[in-house]
């Protein structure tokens, strides 16, 4: 099923679920006959827009102040953060790109 609002680690890479903000409004689109979907800040408070202007105002916005890694993870959660941000992040619907990660551990060397 959908995974929706799971604050991971693209909210501390400045991914946009990291600027959503209390009182903001987001439309949420899942076709299950195509197997998409959308998510689109719509509003702030009682001011509507749409989802193009929603993108701006996010694209404006700072991440949020309170966001912070916590410091007792587990090492397998630190492991799959760090796999997934050399990766490209959860962008590709949480599939690690192996190639990319193993091309960044060999240009780190």
């Amino acid at each position: 099923g959908a995974c929706i609002g799971h604050v991971g680690p693209e909210a501390l890479a400045g991914g946009p679920i990291g600027k959503v903000l209390d009182g903001d409004i987001i439309r949420i689109v899942v076709d299950c006959h195509r197997n998409t979907g959308e998510i689109d800040l719509v509003g702030e408070g009682s001011r509507r827009f749409s989802p193009e202007e929603g993108a701006a105002v996010l694209a404006k916005r700072s991440s949020r102040s309170d966001l912070a890694p916590n410091a007792a993870l587990p090492d397998d959660t630190k492991l799959w953060a760090a796999l997934q941000h050399v990766g490209g992040g959860t962008w590709g619907g949480c599939v690690y790109d192996v190639d990319t990660i193993v091309a960044r551990l060999r240009n780190e060397k």
